[in-house]
């Protein structure tokens, strides 16, 4: 998977917007103003998603690209390389994973604009 087509994943689902808060290399994907997704622009050599705790535990022991998110709550976030040794299946997977966590901890109102 390349940048382009992570990017595109991210931007089809409903409610997104993308920005780079914390400068010019890394780009934030969020939605309705809450992150889910967090990229380094140049290098695109992981990903920071949010995943449930047990489960971001589970993954860490089970793949070696998979770590405690880079500069995350380590409990809520993982990075996750994509040097091929995660199968883009599981990255995309995840990424659904962290975008459905983060809805559903939008407020309901929040969560009928969707």
């Amino acid at each position: 998977m390349n940048i382009e087509q992570f990017r595109q994943l991210c931007l089809e689902k409903p409610g997104i917007t993308e920005e780079t808060p914390f400068g010019p290399d890394t780009l934030v994907f969020k939605v309705m103003g809450k992150m889910f997704a967090l990229i380094d622009i140049t290098n695109f050599e992981s990903i920071n998603l949010k995943c449930d705790p047990e489960r971001a535990v589970a993954l860490r022991e089970e793949y070696e690209g998979i770590i405690p998110g880079y500069h995350m709550s380590k409990v809520h976030w993982n990075t996750v390389t994509t040097d091929g040794s995660v199968r883009d299946s599981l990255i995309r997977e995840l990424l659904d994973h962290s975008y459905a966590l983060v809805v559903a901890s939008l407020p309901k109102k929040v969560r009928a604009e969707l």
